[in-house]
């Protein structure tokens, strides 16, 4: 089996069995907890994993497979996250100030990033900021889903503001973050975007010729579907990793690709299928492992170091929420304004991404990156919460579109 795994260690059936265990623990907890208090799973494995990591009980050792595992979970990870945007529901305005209002988080993140280096308390504007200008839609979906927001017209404009949130940081990954010479990587990536577009015009004509001999698969031992789906995940993983990319965006086009591909044709057994495979198993690997490997010494290090994880708390909030208060005014009313705000704030997965990539270029210091990943637990338990109690009872209709249907709807003068 090792070498299955591509490693040469022997593998700690201990550490794999205490890490599923936590997953399941996690999923238990959150469905004892209270439905007033909705709680991510995320959070509490990321928390449950510091708990049973190296720095505390020692229950479980991070190595070559747990890592590799994690690193699937992290590729299936933002495969939803691609999945779950569908581009031609948001496209328009919801996407136009989705793209705007990253760019003004990503100013105001390299312009924050920028004098906390002057001042000495960062190493790099570059990868604070970067760090600091994301949105964990993906850790969303399953809240907005429960909550019914995906439908609505909040959902729509929330789920635009969370793909650019995403899917920028991503390129910034894999452009700028991850390499030294960028025009280097920028052709590598038109050479990946070409081959992933050819991919998904085969995907789409496939699926529409060969759908109702999948569709036959769904309830099978084949089970057809969800391994195509599971091998273009891998394959675009394995094609962008080959190419010097990054993982995360072979994940993500992989989870558009699919999105496409069935589009006209989803399917709701289908999506259950896909969401087991990712949140029951490898998904919660990787957040686990990201908890186990989160430097809690560091964090507690020194008083500059605690004080940081409040400081970045709030420039999430300033840095992500101040766009949903520009632009928006002219689509959502102000409560609903202050509800996008906090749901974009919501920051994990690409926060832990880039802070290891960053210590690992020797451009953030430890204490630095537990500040930031702090921060981005604290945010996913609490921001959502809050954006939450702002939309209940919110329609998300503004004045300006009840006047406009009450114009269309009123009767015609005699």
């Amino acid at each position: 089996m090792p070498w299955l795994l591509g490693v040469t260690a022997e593998i700690d059936e201990t550490s794999l069995l205490v890490i599923v265990t936590t997953a399941a623990v996690a999923g238990l907890m959150v469905m004892l907890a209270s439905p007033k208090l909705v709680i991510p799973v995320v959070v509490l494995e990321l928390l449950l994993g510091i708990v049973i990591g190296p720095q505390v009980t020692g229950w479980a050792q991070l190595d070559p497979t747990t890592k590799f595992l994690g690193n699937l979970g992290l590729g299936m990870l933002f495969f939803f996250a691609g999945y779950e945007i569908d581009f031609p529901r948001i496209e328009g305005r919801p996407l136009e100030f989705g793209i705007a209002g990253w760019l003004i988080s990503l100013l105001l993140a390299y312009s924050i990033g920028g004098a906390l280096a002057a001042s000495g308390l960062v190493l790099s504007y570059l990868y604070t900021g970067s760090a600091m200008a994301t949105t964990a839609i993906g850790t969303l979906i399953p809240i907005l889903r429960d909550a019914g927001e995906i439908e609505t017209k909040f959902g729509t404009y929330l789920l635009a503001a969370g793909a650019m949130g995403e899917f920028g940081p991503i390129l910034l990954v894999t452009l700028i973050l991850t390499t030294a010479n960028p025009l280097h990587s920028a052709l590598i990536l038109i050479l990946f975007v070409v081959l992933a577009v050819f991919t998904g015009i085969l995907a789409v004509r496939s699926a529409w010729k060969g759908w109702p001999f999948v569709e036959r698969t769904f309830e099978t031992s084949s089970q057809l579907a969800v391994r195509l789906a599971v091998l273009l995940v891998f394959g675009l993983v394995a094609l962008a990793s080959s190419l010097g990319l990054d993982l995360l965006l072979g994940g993500f086009v992989a989870g558009m690709i699919t999105r496409i591909a069935l589009r006209g044709r989803e399917v709701t057994i289908f999506d259950s299928k896909l969401t087991a495979v990712g949140y029951g198993l490898l998904i919660p690997f990787y957040f686990v492992t990201s908890g186990m490997a989160f430097n809690a010494t560091a964090l507690v290090s020194s008083s500059t170091a605690l004080l940081k994880l409040p400081m970045f708390l709030v420039l999430f909030l300033v840095i992500r929420g101040t766009p949903a208060m520009l632009l928006y005014r002219g689509v959502l009313g102000l409560r609903d304004r202050f509800a996008l705000a906090f749901y974009s704030a919501t920051e994990l997965p690409l926060v832990v991404a880039i802070t290891t990539i960053a210590i690992d270029e020797g451009h953030m210091r430890s204490s630095t990156a537990a500040a930031l990943v702090g921060a981005a637990i604290i945010s996913a338990l609490v921001f959502p919460l809050v954006g939450m109690r702002l939309r209940r009872g919110q329609s998300g209709i503004t004045e300006e579109e009840i006047e406009a249907e009450a114009e269309r709807t009123a009767p015609a003068p005699a």
